[in-house]
């Protein structure tokens, strides 16, 4: 099986697994290294100082494995529409309030089961091959890798971009000692489109394809420790977890394809959840509550802080009234 042959199964395989595309990409140093490193000297990263660990695997993924050669890059579509629901009896008023991706099952654990089932295929099919396998946590620059192996470009809103998949999507990688054919990437898709940087209430895509962590919604209420800056309490545009607003407004997820994947949809026994009473919550009904999701990333106490803000977005208190005026 030559080159081309072989990156053509491994990539059926990932498919048979329930990924909605695959890509390959040869490895080598980063190109985007540099840069990231300047991100990182601005403190862009915000708290987030696991960031600054293992940088010089970032910078050339062939240190996660030895005489590794290729990278097999996966998406999985994780929501069908752009537009934020409303806020109603049968829904409630928490989830318009939660990033898609994090509405159902925590995609590490069902993402990382499924490529580890693609590892072990590809280990079987390719005798002496070795693997690694990767979900978000592992330090490489995944978007480089994916926008390399043709899942798509990277757009202004430093998110990836697919003509198709628009930019619900997830990302996981395997890592492979095989040399494999190389896909071709996929060419810019934004153009003059500054919609994004438009949208963002807080002002944190200070340039095209730039993101500086400290204004994101998504890391104050998800990877930030401790109360919130008074400055940014009022800018959270009422998000409890994450923030898609630079999502909803891309036009190219007003075509987007669906999900497949059940594991993303909202269980029935969390449909229609209320903010006033989940902030009544203790640690424990919490931890219940949200056992397998993302929502636990801030921790029971980080969860109720970010539910007390939204609370008073809405214009009302923690009893759910209204605030009394003078």
């Amino acid at each position: 099986m030559n080159r081309g042959e072989a990156a053509r199964r491994i990539k059926e395989i990932a498919l048979e697994e329930g990924f909605d595309r695959a890509g390959v990409a040869r490895l080598g140093p980063a190109a985007t290294a540099e840069a990231f490193h300047r991100w990182l000297a601005d403190g862009r990263q915000a708290g987030m100082s696991y960031l600054d660990r293992q940088v010089e695997v970032r910078d050339d993924p062939r240190r996660l494995l030895a005489a590794a050669r290729s990278i097999l890059c996966v998406a999985l579509q994780y929501a069908p529409r752009p537009e934020r629901e409303a806020c109603g009896p049968a829904l409630g008023d928490f989830w318009p309030r939660v990033a898609r991706y994090a509405r159902g099952e925590d995609y590490h654990d069902f993402m990382r089961a499924a490529l580890k089932q693609v590892a072990a295929r590809v280990e079987s099919e390719f005798p002496g091959v070795l693997t690694r396998v990767c979900v978000d946590t592992a330090p490489i620059l995944e978007r480089e890798w994916a926008a390399r192996a043709g899942l798509g470009a990277v757009g202004k809103n430093t998110q990836l971009l697919h003509p198709e998949a628009g930019s619900w999507f997830l990302l996981g990688e395997v890592v492979l000692t095989l040399d494999l054919a190389a896909d071709l990437p996929v060419s810019d898709l934004c153009a003059s489109c500054t919609r994004c940087l438009e949208a963002c209430p807080t002002g944190a895509l200070t340039a095209p394809f730039e993101l500086d962590s400290r204004r994101c919604i998504s890391y104050w209420t998800i990877e930030h420790r401790g109360e919130i800056p008074v400055e940014m309490r009022g800018e959270l545009a009422g998000w409890v977890f994450g923030c898609d607003i630079c999502q909803e407004v891309c036009p190219w997820n007003s075509r987007a394809l669906e999900s497949r994947a059940e594991q993303f949809a909202t269980p029935p026994q969390r449909v229609g959840l209320d903010l006033v009473a989940l902030l009544e919550c203790t640690d424990d009904e919490l931890s219940s509550l949200f056992r397998g999701t993302p929502l636990l990333r801030p921790r029971p106490e980080g969860l109720r802080r970010n539910l007390r803000l939204a609370i008073e977005a809405t214009g009302r208190n923690a009893s759910g009234e209204p605030p009394l005026t003078a």
